[in-house]
């Protein structure tokens, strides 16, 4: 069958929705292409696009933005849970009368949007699922994620503490799926897992992962999981550029991403005191959006609203960040190695596979970031390392995979 009509569907936060956005640019070469997100995430669109939840998008970044660290705190990750079932029905009935109305021939969803998937199959529409961390896909070995960044296992120990830490999620998210069975039965939700034990909010027939196998540890995947390759897409802005000195001193970025603010103004105050001492450094740190406060430039230490990673990256010595999956392919992409400060969700899963192949360093805390970026900028060898897997993530462009595999259908 030829695809002429595509759904994209995303929550408005820029590191699923993004590259999405990347996926759409390029499948609108083939294909009529519209995204589906809250209102707000329209400012950065190029595509047609419609809004959904147009009444709750304070409470969908509330979920995102708890203002404190979730981990894998049950408590937390109930809250979490509970806040989003509580928008799923009122999404579930506008995705049914669009997809109704208009009948697309594929849908592709960010995996933290599952019910536009189960609504999709529902009314006989293909579903595709995006991961763009697939260090949190529930596997079968290997790590677990949510729990602090684990290494693959070395020793027995090790291999039991492994099957262990995947019984907990396994159990919890059942747990949940008993709490909140009448709720998710109400919106069509199968339960948390299906009969043959996969995941119910990925999709059954594509996950496209969207990052390189080569960064990832050894874990075992069904076989419609898919490495597609990174999309790197960053929409149009204009935000004025940094300044870049041209006396030879090193640039250093500094990113917390979009999300986080209740870690940014610690992370500032730690780097001005750092910048004052560094003085052979030039450090430009990022809110990742327009702050309401003023910002601050004080000798060698620049405050911004925004800094393009598509525009600006590869003039950086190196990125402190806090290993989101945006920023941390960008850095993969143009060979920059990094200082992690990973802080909540799969960032501690991300910090573990650069640190493990030599990709970056990890800060313990705000008092380390110093002496590991010191130890970072003048590691020859690792910035060799970041060089040669540029060219192999280069090679894997998943906006084009993506278009090849729709191209098929």
């Amino acid at each position: 069958m030829s695809c002429k009509k595509i759904f994209l569907i995303a929550p408005p936060f820029s590191g699923h929705l993004h590259p999405l956005l990347g996926i759409g640019m390029r499948l609108r070469e083939i294909a009529d292409v519209t995204v589906l997100s809250t209102p707000g995430a329209a400012a950065s669109c190029e595509l047609p696009f419609q809004s959904i939840l147009a009444q709750h998008e304070k409470a969908v970044w509330a979920i995102a933005e708890p203002g404190k660290e979730v981990k894998s705190n049950p408590l937390l990750l109930y809250r979490q849970l509970k806040a989003n079932i509580a928008l799923m029905g009122d999404l579930t009935a506008e995705l049914d009368a669009r997809f109704a109305a208009e009948q697309p021939d594929l849908v592709i969803a960010d995996f933290t949007v599952p019910v536009a998937g189960i609504s999709a199959l529902q009314h006989g529409i293909p579903w595709w699922t995006t991961l763009a961390s697939p260090c949190v896909f529930e596997a079968p070995d290997g790590p677990p994620a949510y729990f602090g960044g684990q290494l693959p296992a070395q020793t027995t120990w090790q291999r039991v503490r492994h099957a262990v830490l995947r019984q907990a999620t396994h159990a919890f998210k059942r747990a949940m799926g008993l709490l909140f069975r009448r709720e998710l039965s109400a919106i069509g939700f199968p339960g948390i897992y299906r009969a043959d034990r996969s995941e119910a909010v990925y999709s059954p027939q594509r996950i496209l992962a969207l990052g390189i196998p080569e960064i990832e540890f050894p874990r075992s995947y069904p076989a419609h999981f898919e490495f597609v390759g990174s999309v790197l897409h960053t929409p149009h802005d204009d935000s004025p550029a940094p300044e870049f000195a041209d006396d030879g001193r090193p640039h250093v970025l500094i990113t917390l991403g979009t999300h986080l603010p209740h870690a940014k103004a610690a992370l500032a105050e730690t780097m001005r005191g750092i910048a004052a001492r560094q003085a052979g450094i030039v450090f430009h740190f990022t809110h990742g959006r327009v702050m309401e406060g003023p910002l601050r430039h004080e000798g060698n230490f620049h405050e911004h609203d925004h800094v393009s990673y598509a525009r600006h990256l590869p003039r950086y010595a190196a990125v402190i960040h806090h290993a989101g999956a945006g920023i941390l392919n960008h850095c993969l992409r143009h060979g920059i190695p990094s200082v992690v400060i990973p802080q909540d969700y799969d960032q501690f899963d991300n910090a573990a596979r650069l640190v493990a192949f030599g990709l970056a360093l990890r800060a313990k805390g705000n008092a380390d970031i110093e002496e590991t970026l010191l130890r970072v900028l003048g590691d020859a060898e690792m910035k060799a390392r970041c060089v040669a897997m540029s060219t192999v993530h280069a090679r894997q462009d998943g906006a084009e995979a993506v278009m090849r595999l729709v191209a098929a259908l």
